[in-house]
């Protein structure tokens, strides 16, 4: 399995230099943003621990940390939809991810069905925040893929 090296001290070596050392936070997680590689589509949000980093780097299929289950997984598994890496990117101080991918099967990445998980604006009514629909319609029935999930 591959490790990854401490992050540097020298802001310069981090920011410029060649050796990759994500900043994993106080829970040993780090923030990945998830786009489709053709038309650049913000599909979700997700967090990575070493192993699901590494795990995404040896076989090119995009594995994340749930913090809800605490557990590995590997996108698309259950549901058909795999997320193939095309490109992975870090921001300039390491501690996000940008990975993008072309998603299998139906082209969801949302577990209610949709391409992307965000589906919904936030608009402000009558001085209220409220979510609104932006009109993306599943591509697959939810229900049917992950039995017995509300």
């Amino acid at each position: 399995m591959i490790t990854f090296p401490e992050s540097p001290k020298d802001k310069l070596v981090l920011e410029e230099g060649a050796v990759f050392s994500p900043r994993f936070d106080a829970a040993g997680l780090v923030t990945a943003v998830v786009t489709d590689a053709a038309d650049g589509t913000l599909l979700m949000l997700a967090h990575m621990n070493a192993e699901a980093v590494a795990r995404t780097l040896e076989t090119g299929v995009a594995h994340y940390w749930s913090r809800s289950r605490q557990q590995l997984w590997k996108k698309g598994e259950t549901s058909g939809n795999l997320q193939r890496v095309v490109e992975i990117r870090t921001d300039c101080d390491q501690d996000a991810l940008q990975i993008r991918v072309n998603v299998a099967g139906a082209d969801a990445t949302c577990h209610t069905g949709r391409r992307s998980c965000f589906y919904r604006t936030v608009a402000l009514v009558d001085g209220r925040a409220v979510l609104e629909d932006d009109g993306s319609k599943p591509l697959f029935d939810p229900k049917e893929v992950y039995p017995g999930r509300p």
